[in-house]
């Protein structure tokens, strides 16, 4: 029988020069690497990860201000679990102990239930898939059904910190292609959405983070695919982000050593459940789907 640790089961990918461990716990990814060099910060099986390491968030990304959103004229109210800010962050299962639906050598599917409550009464269906391919790096696609029979609001994001094998971000050469940023309040609540220079975050060209801190949502991403790029300069190590989504939020893991940069693509900026903006909504039988690859390289 395997062993349950306190992130769940654990299950070992790996495909030519990529390794991965996932987590059941959060549906999460504990650690990834490319010709034995970390591409994200990683957590051991036995421990609670700290800053929502590799997380599945799900059904909404981020924040919901208050705890509080109104969907077609009801208040509905969920748990605050962000005392600094009075939020709720993040969704309802990046603590869910996810079940194993598939797991081979390269693969791992797993699957779980959002269950209908108070504060979020529909029916969700849900799985998450992380694939490794010696060429493409690792793709994880993330998959929501709604089984209900009334209209759910729904967005989608997940929680990996890239990182250059665990050195410190001050050295990081960072792309993020956006033209524009959130400004936020004290309580990292959307204040207006502003170009990317009126905060000093243009990162469209590629330039060393140094002791800047980053914690915002960007927006402005180019039509279809886009990368997100960290690149040290000494070695030539490098990792992507690609996804599709309108949106990604990027955090300098201030907080936990600035071994990483939190790169989270989502569906819909923080709040999106009181201002509507770019959440999705999934009618009774329809799914959603959201994928992105992280792929490693290093100059010759």
């Amino acid at each position: 029988m395997p062993t349950r640790h306190a992130s769940g089961y654990e299950i070992l990918l790996s495909s030519g020069e990529y390794e991965a461990r996932i987590v059941t716990v959060g549906a999460g990814l504990a650690s990834l690497k490319y010709a034995g060099r970390d591409l994200v910060v990683a957590h051991d099986a036995d421990e609670i990860p700290e800053g929502y390491l590799g997380k599945t968030l799900m059904p909404w990304p981020n924040r919901i201000a208050g705890g509080t959103y109104t969907w077609e004229g009801v208040t509905y109210r969920v748990d605050v679990n962000e005392a600094a800010t009075g939020s709720a962050l993040h969704g309802l299962m990046t603590w869910v102990d996810w079940t194993i639906i598939h797991a081979d050598s390269d693969s791992a599917t797993l699957g779980a239930f959002i269950a209908p409550r108070y504060g979020y009464p529909w029916p969700i269906e849900a799985w998450v898939t992380y694939a490794l391919s010696a060429c493409r790096g690792l793709t994880v696609t993330l998959v929501a059904k709604n089984v209900g029979s009334t209209p759910a609001p729904y967005g989608v994001s997940s929680h990996p910190y890239l990182s250059l094998d665990g050195k410190k971000n001050d050295g990081y050469e960072v792309t993020i292609p956006a033209s524009e940023i959130i400004q936020v309040d004290q309580n990292m609540a959307p204040v207006e959405t502003v170009p990317v220079d009126d905060l000093e975050r243009d990162f469209r060209t590629p330039r060393l983070l140094g002791s800047q801190s980053v914690d915002h949502a960007f927006t402005g991403l180019p039509e279809g695919e886009w990368t997100v790029q960290l690149r040290d300069p000494e070695t030539g190590l490098t990792v992507q982000l690609k996804a599709d989504t309108p949106w990604v939020q990027a955090f300098t893991a201030d907080s936990m050593g600035r071994t990483g940069i939190a790169v989270e693509p989502m569906t819909c900026p923080p709040n999106a459940f009181n201002s509507g903006e770019d959440l999705i909504v999934l009618a009774p039988g329809q799914s959603h789907t959201m994928t992105f690859t992280i792929i490693g390289s290093i100059e010759s």
